[in-house]
C-alpha cells in the first residue's frame, strides 16, 4: 500500500491579517507622530493666532494687527535688531573662513594626532554654556581678568571688555566663534573628505600649486556644504540668547541685546506673549528672507 504524499502550503493571510500589516506603520510611528504634535506643530499654529491677541484683565483680546504695527513702532526691537545683523554680519564670516581652515589644515595637513585635535575643537559646541560663561567672565574681567592681564604686560592698557558697548559685542562675538567654529569645521571637514582626490591628482599633473587648487577645486567643490554651514550660522545668530544672556545680560545700555533676548524679556518678564509671538513671526520672516537671498546668490556663484 503506497503512501500519501502530504503537501504543505502556507495559510494564506485573512482580512484580520492584512488589516494588521497596514496599521502596523501607523501603530509605529503614532507616538513620535503624536509627540510632534503637541511639542512642535500646535505651539507654532497656537503663537500664530496668539501674535493677534494681547491679555487684558487676564483674558486674550483679539487685536488683529496691532502687535506687529506696535513691532514696527518700537526702538528697541530696532536696536535688537541692529545689534544682531552686526554680530551676524562680522561673527559668521569670521566663524566660517576660520572652520574652513582648521578643516583643511586636519584633512591634508596634519598626518597625526588628528582625532585628538577634533575632539579638541569640537569640545566647546558640547560644554555646558554655563560653565563657559562663568569661565569667560572671569577672562574679560576689566580689572583682575587674564586677558587684560596680557595685555598690560606688552603696553596695552585695561579694556572694559563688558562694560563698553562696543567692546560687549566685540566681547560676545569672540565667545560666539570659540563656542560654534569646531561645529562648522566638522561639517566642512566632511565635505572636503567627500571630495574626489583624482582632481587634485590632475590639477597636480598640471602644475598647480596649493592656492591654485585650493581655490579651483576645494572652494567650487565645497560650496554647497559652505551655503550649508552659512544658512545654519545665520539662523543661530537669530537665536542667538544664551551667550549674551549669561554674559552681558544685554547690556550695557541694550548693546548686546539680541531679538531673540528681547523676545524673551517681553514674553517671560512683561509675560506679553502675545507681542512676543508678533515678534517671532517677524524673526521668522527675516530669516526666509536672508536664506532665500544666500541661496539665489550660491546658485550664481
Amino acid at each position: 500500500m503506497s503512501k500519501k504524499s502530504t503537501v504543505t502550503h502556507n495559510p494564506i493571510p485573512t482580512r484580520k491579517g492584512i488589516q494588521d500589516t497596514k496599521i502596523a506603520p501607523y501603530v509605529f510611528i503614532g507616538p513620535s507622530l503624536f509627540f510632534f504634535i503637541l511639542f512642535t506643530l500646535y505651539p507654532v499654529v497656537y503663537s500664530l493666532f496668539l501674535s493677534f491677541q494681547t491679555s487684558e484683565g487676564g483674558e486674550n483680546v483679539f487685536v488683529g494687527l496691532g502687535n506687529y504695527i506696535r513691532l514696527f513702532q518700537d526702538s528697541l526691537f530696532y536696536e535688537s535688531l541692529f545689534n544682531t545683523f552686526i554680530i551676524l554680519l562680522i561673527q559668521v564670516p569670521i566663524m566660517i573662513g576660520l572652520a574652513l581652515v582648521l578643516a583643511t589644515v586636519l584633512h591634508t595637513g596634519i598626518q597625526k594626532a588628528k582625532g585628538v585635535l577634533r575632539v579638541a575643537f569640537f569640545t566647546p559646541t558640547v560644554t555646558s554654556l554655563v560653565a563657559a560663561s562663568i569661565i569667560f567672565l572671569l577672562i574679560l574681567n576689566q580689572d583682575f581678568g587674564i586677558l587684560n592681564f596680557l595685555l598690560t604686560i606688552i603696553g596695552i592698557e585695561h579694556i572694559p571688555w563688558l562694560n563698553d558697548p562696543i567692546w560687549a559685542k566685540v566681547s560676545l562675538i569672540m565667545v560666539t566663534v570659540w563656542r560654534w567654529t569646531g561645529y562648522n569645521m566638522i561639517i566642512l571637514l566632511a565635505g572636503l573628505q567627500m571630495i574626489p582626490k583624482e582632481l587634485y591628482e590632475a590639477a597636480n599633473i598640471d602644475g598647480a600649486g596649493v592656492v591654485k587648487r585650493f581655490f579651483s577645486i576645494t572652494i567650487p567643490q565645497l560650496k554647497p556644504v559652505m551655503l550649508f554651514t552659512t544658512i545654519m550660522a545665520t539662523i543661530g545668530t537669530f537665536q542667538l540668547f544664551d551667550e549674551p544672556f549669561n554674559l552681558t545680560g544685554g547690556g550695557p545700555i541694550n548693546a548686546t541685546t539680541t531679538v531673540t533676548m528681547y523676545l524673551y524679556e517681553n514674553g517671560f518678564e512683561y509675560f506679553d506673549f502675545g507681542y512676543a509671538s508678533a515678534i517671532a513671526y517677524v524673526v521668522v520672516l527675516i530669516i526666509a528672507v536672508l536664506s532665500l537671498i544666500q541661496f539665489k546668490i550660491g546658485d550664481r556663484g
